[in-house]
Protein backbone atom coordinates (compact mmCIF):
# COMPACT_ATOMS: atom_id res chain seq x y z
CA UNK A 1 0.00 0.00 0.00
CA UNK A 2 0.77 3.47 -0.59
CA UNK A 3 3.52 5.37 2.04
CA UNK A 4 2.33 8.81 3.66
CA UNK A 5 5.15 11.81 3.03
CA UNK A 6 6.71 12.69 6.31
CA UNK A 7 5.52 16.25 7.83
CA UNK A 8 9.21 17.21 7.78
CA UNK A 9 9.25 16.79 4.24
CA UNK A 10 5.90 18.98 4.01
CA UNK A 11 7.47 21.92 5.43
CA UNK A 12 10.91 21.58 4.77
CA UNK A 13 13.66 24.01 6.17
CA UNK A 14 16.64 24.81 5.11
CA UNK A 15 17.90 22.85 7.97
CA UNK A 16 16.16 19.86 7.10
CA UNK A 17 17.80 19.82 3.62
CA UNK A 18 20.89 20.21 5.04
CA UNK A 19 20.31 16.82 7.33
CA UNK A 20 19.07 14.89 4.12
CA UNK A 21 22.92 14.59 3.79
CA UNK A 22 23.03 12.98 7.15
CA UNK A 23 19.96 11.14 6.24
CA UNK A 24 21.55 9.80 2.84
CA UNK A 25 24.40 7.33 4.45
CA UNK A 26 21.71 5.29 6.04
CA UNK A 27 19.65 5.46 3.53
CA UNK A 28 20.88 2.19 1.73
CA UNK A 29 20.85 0.79 4.91
CA UNK A 30 17.56 1.16 6.10
CA UNK A 31 16.08 0.21 2.52
CA UNK A 32 13.14 -2.35 2.95
CA UNK A 33 14.81 -4.36 0.16
CA UNK A 34 17.02 -4.72 -2.47
CA UNK A 35 16.51 -5.97 -6.75
CA UNK A 36 19.21 -6.80 -9.10
CA UNK A 37 18.79 -6.84 -12.98
CA UNK A 38 22.13 -7.92 -14.33
CA UNK A 39 23.10 -7.05 -17.42
CA UNK A 40 25.30 -8.32 -19.54
CA UNK A 41 27.96 -5.48 -19.47
CA UNK A 42 26.35 -2.50 -20.09
CA UNK A 43 26.65 1.24 -17.49
CA UNK A 44 25.04 0.75 -13.96
CA UNK A 45 22.63 2.48 -12.74
CA UNK A 46 21.58 2.99 -8.72
CA UNK A 47 17.48 3.11 -8.54
CA UNK A 48 15.88 4.26 -5.21
CA UNK A 49 12.03 3.37 -4.56
CA UNK A 50 9.42 2.99 -1.79
CA UNK A 51 8.82 -0.39 -0.48
CA UNK A 52 4.76 0.08 -1.62
CA UNK A 53 2.87 -3.06 -2.84
CA UNK A 54 2.59 -2.04 -6.18
CA UNK A 55 6.10 -0.71 -6.66
CA UNK A 56 7.64 -3.70 -5.72
CA UNK A 57 5.52 -5.48 -7.99
CA UNK A 58 6.25 -3.05 -10.74
CA UNK A 59 9.81 -4.03 -10.16
CA UNK A 60 9.27 -7.31 -10.30
CA UNK A 61 7.87 -7.34 -13.75
CA UNK A 62 10.65 -5.02 -14.91
CA UNK A 63 13.18 -7.87 -13.95
CA UNK A 64 10.85 -10.80 -15.97
CA UNK A 65 10.91 -8.60 -18.77
CA UNK A 66 14.24 -7.71 -18.67
CA UNK A 67 13.84 -4.10 -19.74
CA UNK A 68 17.35 -2.61 -18.04
CA UNK A 69 19.24 -5.04 -19.60
CA UNK A 70 17.71 -4.76 -23.23
CA UNK A 71 19.37 -0.98 -22.63
CA UNK A 72 22.58 -2.02 -21.94
CA UNK A 73 22.18 -1.21 -18.23
CA UNK A 74 23.03 -3.02 -15.04
CA UNK A 75 20.99 -1.98 -12.46
CA UNK A 76 20.89 -2.45 -8.35
CA UNK A 77 17.57 -1.40 -6.88
CA UNK A 78 17.20 0.27 -3.21
CA UNK A 79 13.68 0.13 -1.70
CA UNK A 80 13.43 2.38 1.13
CA UNK A 81 11.12 3.43 3.77
CA UNK A 82 9.79 6.87 3.08
CA UNK A 83 10.19 9.73 0.40
CA UNK A 84 12.93 11.49 3.34
CA UNK A 85 15.32 8.67 2.51
CA UNK A 86 14.71 8.92 -1.34
CA UNK A 87 15.51 13.26 -1.37
CA UNK A 88 18.50 12.27 1.14
CA UNK A 89 19.95 9.53 -1.10
CA UNK A 90 19.59 11.23 -4.52
CA UNK A 91 21.10 14.67 -3.36
CA UNK A 92 24.04 12.86 -2.04
CA UNK A 93 24.93 10.51 -4.68
CA UNK A 94 24.47 7.46 -3.37
CA UNK A 95 21.98 6.29 -5.70
CA UNK A 96 21.22 8.17 -9.32
CA UNK A 97 17.20 8.03 -9.74
CA UNK A 98 13.50 7.45 -8.25
CA UNK A 99 10.96 6.28 -10.80
CA UNK A 100 7.90 5.77 -8.65
CA UNK A 101 7.12 7.65 -5.77
CA UNK A 102 5.26 11.06 -5.80
CA UNK A 103 6.82 13.77 -6.20
CA UNK A 104 4.58 16.59 -3.74
CA UNK A 105 7.25 16.80 -1.51
CA UNK A 106 9.68 17.71 -4.22
CA UNK A 107 8.41 20.46 -5.17
CA UNK A 108 8.71 22.47 -0.98
CA UNK A 109 12.25 20.71 -1.03
CA UNK A 110 13.29 23.10 -4.81
CA UNK A 111 11.82 25.57 -3.64
CA UNK A 112 14.25 25.78 -0.69
CA UNK A 113 17.28 24.98 -2.46
CA UNK A 114 17.01 21.21 -3.26
CA UNK A 115 19.11 21.10 -6.44
CA UNK A 116 16.63 18.15 -7.94
CA UNK A 117 14.34 17.98 -11.05
CA UNK A 118 11.58 15.75 -12.08
CA UNK A 119 11.94 14.17 -15.18
CA UNK A 120 9.09 12.26 -15.98
CA UNK A 121 5.39 10.94 -15.42
CA UNK A 122 5.21 7.44 -13.75
CA UNK A 123 2.02 6.59 -12.71
CA UNK A 124 -0.14 9.40 -13.74
CA UNK A 125 -3.59 8.77 -11.84
CA UNK A 126 -4.46 8.13 -8.61
CA UNK A 127 -5.03 4.44 -7.87
CA UNK A 128 -7.24 5.41 -5.08
CA UNK A 129 -10.80 5.62 -4.20
CA UNK A 130 -12.62 7.20 -1.42
CA UNK A 131 -13.84 4.49 1.13
CA UNK A 132 -16.97 4.83 3.68
CA UNK A 133 -18.51 2.52 6.11
CA UNK A 134 -21.75 4.25 6.36
CA UNK A 135 -24.22 3.62 3.79
CA UNK A 136 -25.57 7.22 4.74
CA UNK A 137 -22.38 8.68 3.21
CA UNK A 138 -22.55 8.93 -0.68
CA UNK A 139 -21.00 11.83 -1.90
CA UNK A 140 -18.32 14.56 -1.24
CA UNK A 141 -21.43 16.64 0.53
CA UNK A 142 -21.95 13.66 2.67
CA UNK A 143 -18.35 14.64 4.41
CA UNK A 144 -19.25 17.82 6.06
CA UNK A 145 -18.36 17.25 9.91
CA UNK A 146 -17.25 13.54 9.09
CA UNK A 147 -14.05 12.00 10.36
CA UNK A 148 -11.80 11.80 7.65
CA UNK A 149 -8.36 9.31 8.12
CA UNK A 150 -5.28 10.30 5.87
CA UNK A 151 -1.85 10.39 6.77
CA UNK A 152 0.25 13.63 8.26
CA UNK A 153 -0.59 17.13 6.67
CA UNK A 154 1.10 17.42 3.18
CA UNK A 155 1.62 13.56 2.85
CA UNK A 156 0.11 11.73 -0.48
CA UNK A 157 -3.25 10.75 1.13
CA UNK A 158 -4.20 14.43 2.92
CA UNK A 159 -3.52 16.09 0.09
CA UNK A 160 -5.35 14.13 -2.30
CA UNK A 161 -8.90 14.87 -0.27
CA UNK A 162 -8.00 18.31 0.34
CA UNK A 163 -8.15 18.62 -3.45
CA UNK A 164 -11.29 16.16 -3.55
CA UNK A 165 -12.87 18.50 -0.86
CA UNK A 166 -11.84 21.80 -2.40
CA UNK A 167 -13.74 20.57 -5.89
CA UNK A 168 -16.68 20.53 -4.35
CA UNK A 169 -16.47 23.51 -2.75
CA UNK A 170 -15.70 22.25 0.96
CA UNK A 171 -12.93 23.73 3.11
CA UNK A 172 -10.68 21.52 5.41
CA UNK A 173 -12.18 22.66 8.93
CA UNK A 174 -15.30 21.71 7.89
CA UNK A 175 -14.12 18.10 8.44
CA UNK A 176 -12.02 16.81 10.93
CA UNK A 177 -8.63 14.62 9.53
CA UNK A 178 -7.04 12.38 11.68
CA UNK A 179 -3.37 10.92 11.28
CA UNK A 180 -3.68 7.12 10.76
CA UNK A 181 -0.67 6.27 8.60
CA UNK A 182 -0.56 4.91 5.43
CA UNK A 183 -3.51 3.57 3.03
CA UNK A 184 -3.66 0.27 3.94
CA UNK A 185 -3.85 1.96 8.11
CA UNK A 186 -6.16 4.17 6.64
CA UNK A 187 -8.53 1.41 4.94
CA UNK A 188 -8.61 -0.94 8.50
CA UNK A 189 -9.62 2.04 10.56
CA UNK A 190 -12.51 2.59 7.66
CA UNK A 191 -13.76 -1.33 7.93
CA UNK A 192 -13.50 -0.86 11.75
CA UNK A 193 -15.78 2.12 12.48
CA UNK A 194 -12.82 4.15 13.70
CA UNK A 195 -12.99 6.91 10.73
CA UNK A 196 -15.85 8.14 9.08
CA UNK A 197 -14.01 8.02 5.82
CA UNK A 198 -11.18 7.87 3.83
CA UNK A 199 -8.59 7.18 0.80
CA UNK A 200 -6.96 3.83 0.65
CA UNK A 201 -5.39 2.17 -2.75
CA UNK A 202 -7.79 0.09 -5.73
CA UNK A 203 -6.02 -3.17 -4.56
CA UNK A 204 -9.24 -3.69 -2.48
CA UNK A 205 -11.86 -2.16 -4.85
CA UNK A 206 -13.76 -5.04 -5.58
CA UNK A 207 -13.52 -6.42 -2.14
CA UNK A 208 -16.05 -3.46 -1.29
CA UNK A 209 -18.35 -6.14 0.53
CA UNK A 210 -16.58 -8.65 1.98
CA UNK A 211 -15.03 -5.84 4.21
CA UNK A 212 -18.40 -4.15 4.97
CA UNK A 213 -17.46 -0.51 2.93
CA UNK A 214 -18.49 1.27 -0.71
CA UNK A 215 -16.79 4.03 -2.50
CA UNK A 216 -17.38 6.80 -2.28
CA UNK A 217 -15.34 8.70 -5.11
CA UNK A 218 -12.80 6.99 -7.61
CA UNK A 219 -10.00 9.54 -7.71
CA UNK A 220 -8.63 8.76 -10.60
CA UNK A 221 -11.67 10.38 -12.01
CA UNK A 222 -12.36 12.98 -9.96
CA UNK A 223 -9.20 14.41 -9.77
CA UNK A 224 -7.27 13.15 -13.33
CA UNK A 225 -5.25 16.41 -13.03
CA UNK A 226 -3.70 15.04 -9.92
CA UNK A 227 -0.07 13.19 -10.92
CA UNK A 228 0.21 10.26 -8.83
CA UNK A 229 3.75 9.63 -9.75
CA UNK A 230 7.01 10.55 -11.20
CA UNK A 231 10.53 10.30 -11.91
CA UNK A 232 12.92 12.82 -10.40
CA UNK A 233 16.78 12.58 -9.77
CA UNK A 234 19.78 15.30 -8.85
CA UNK A 235 20.81 17.90 -10.79
CA UNK A 236 24.58 16.65 -10.48
CA UNK A 237 23.28 12.98 -11.51
CA UNK A 238 22.14 15.04 -14.82
CA UNK A 239 25.31 16.16 -15.30
CA UNK A 240 27.28 13.29 -14.48
CA UNK A 241 25.45 10.48 -16.07
CA UNK A 242 22.81 11.72 -18.18
CA UNK A 243 23.18 9.11 -20.92
CA UNK A 244 22.65 6.15 -17.97
CA UNK A 245 19.46 8.23 -16.46
CA UNK A 246 18.00 8.29 -20.02
CA UNK A 247 18.20 4.68 -20.67
CA UNK A 248 16.45 4.27 -17.09
CA UNK A 249 13.42 6.18 -18.05
CA UNK A 250 13.43 4.04 -21.63
CA UNK A 251 13.54 0.48 -19.36
CA UNK A 252 10.80 2.20 -17.13
CA UNK A 253 8.98 3.25 -20.30
CA UNK A 254 9.04 0.11 -21.99
CA UNK A 255 7.29 -1.66 -18.49
CA UNK A 256 4.49 0.90 -18.60
CA UNK A 257 3.69 0.37 -22.38
CA UNK A 258 3.84 -3.21 -21.10
CA UNK A 259 1.43 -3.55 -18.03
CA UNK A 260 -1.20 -1.14 -20.04
CA UNK A 261 -1.70 -3.38 -22.42
CA UNK A 262 -4.00 -6.33 -21.96
CA UNK A 263 -1.10 -9.45 -22.36
CA UNK A 264 0.62 -8.36 -19.62
CA UNK A 265 -2.27 -9.97 -17.10
CA UNK A 266 -0.85 -13.31 -16.65
CA UNK A 267 2.29 -11.81 -16.04
CA UNK A 268 1.59 -9.55 -13.81
CA UNK A 269 -0.68 -11.58 -11.32
CA UNK A 270 2.60 -13.89 -11.03
CA UNK A 271 4.98 -11.60 -10.21
CA UNK A 272 2.48 -9.92 -7.89
CA UNK A 273 2.28 -12.91 -6.45
CA UNK A 274 5.96 -13.22 -5.94
CA UNK A 275 6.22 -9.70 -4.88
CA UNK A 276 3.69 -9.45 -2.25
CA UNK A 277 3.27 -13.15 -0.86
CA UNK A 278 0.56 -12.11 1.82
CA UNK A 279 -2.27 -11.09 -1.20
CA UNK A 280 -4.72 -12.68 -2.97
CA UNK A 281 -5.77 -13.14 -6.40
CA UNK A 282 -8.36 -10.58 -6.25
CA UNK A 283 -6.17 -7.86 -4.81
CA UNK A 284 -3.74 -8.33 -7.39
CA UNK A 285 -6.65 -8.57 -10.36
CA UNK A 286 -8.11 -5.31 -9.06
CA UNK A 287 -4.48 -3.90 -9.12
CA UNK A 288 -3.51 -5.05 -12.88
CA UNK A 289 -7.42 -3.80 -13.95
CA UNK A 290 -6.82 -0.26 -12.96
CA UNK A 291 -3.52 -0.18 -14.89
CA UNK A 292 -5.67 -0.73 -17.85
CA UNK A 293 -7.41 2.60 -17.48
CA UNK A 294 -6.69 4.62 -20.22
CA UNK A 295 -4.07 7.08 -19.26
CA UNK A 296 -3.17 5.26 -16.10
CA UNK A 297 0.77 5.06 -16.37
CA UNK A 298 2.77 7.84 -18.32
CA UNK A 299 3.70 5.18 -21.89
CA UNK A 300 5.47 8.19 -23.35
CA UNK A 301 6.96 9.36 -20.13
CA UNK A 302 5.46 12.66 -20.50
CA UNK A 303 4.22 15.09 -17.91
CA UNK A 304 2.99 18.93 -19.08
CA UNK A 305 3.45 22.07 -17.09
CA UNK A 306 -0.12 21.65 -16.77
CA UNK A 307 0.01 18.91 -14.82
CA UNK A 308 2.88 20.24 -12.14
CA UNK A 309 1.44 24.06 -12.11
CA UNK A 310 -1.39 21.87 -10.60
CA UNK A 311 0.30 20.09 -7.80
CA UNK A 312 2.45 23.44 -7.04
CA UNK A 313 -1.00 25.43 -7.00
CA UNK A 314 -2.28 22.77 -4.73
CA UNK A 315 0.86 23.00 -2.24
CA UNK A 316 0.61 26.64 -2.27
CA UNK A 317 -3.16 26.36 -1.33
CA UNK A 318 -1.88 24.06 1.59
CA UNK A 319 0.65 26.45 2.74
CA UNK A 320 3.77 23.82 1.75
CA UNK A 321 5.05 26.12 -0.78
CA UNK A 322 4.96 29.72 -0.97
CA UNK A 323 4.64 30.59 -4.65
CA UNK A 324 4.45 28.44 -8.19
CA UNK A 325 7.83 28.15 -9.41
CA UNK A 326 9.19 28.48 -13.12
CA UNK A 327 8.78 25.45 -14.94
CA UNK A 328 12.64 24.83 -16.36
CA UNK A 329 13.47 25.45 -12.27
CA UNK A 330 12.03 22.17 -11.17
CA UNK A 331 11.20 19.85 -14.25
CA UNK A 332 13.77 18.83 -17.21
CA UNK A 333 11.49 16.77 -19.92
CA UNK A 334 14.64 16.91 -21.92
CA UNK A 335 15.69 13.61 -20.40
CA UNK A 336 11.93 12.08 -20.98
CA UNK A 337 12.08 13.35 -24.93
CA UNK A 338 15.25 11.25 -25.29
CA UNK A 339 14.29 7.97 -23.80
CA UNK A 340 11.29 7.81 -25.75
CA UNK A 341 13.17 7.95 -28.86
CA UNK A 342 15.14 4.92 -27.88
CA UNK A 343 11.97 2.74 -28.02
Amino acid sequence: MSQGIPATLAHPSRRTLLKFGALASLAGLTGCGSNEAAGAGGKAVTIVNTSSNSTLVLQELLDRQSYLPSVELSAKTQNVSDGSKLIASLLNGSTDITLLSGFGQVLPAIEKGAKLKIISGSGLLLAHAVYAKDGGIKSAQDLVGKTIGTGPVGALLHQIMVAYLAKYGIKSEQVKFVNIGSSADVFKAISAGKVDVGPSLVDVYDQQDKYGVHAVAELWKELPEYTYQGAYTSDAAIKKNRDVLVRTLAAYAKLFRYISSPDSKTTYLDAYKKAVPSSDATEAGSMWKFAQQPGAYAVDLALNEDRLKYMQDLNVSQGVQSKVLPFDQIADMSLANDAVKML
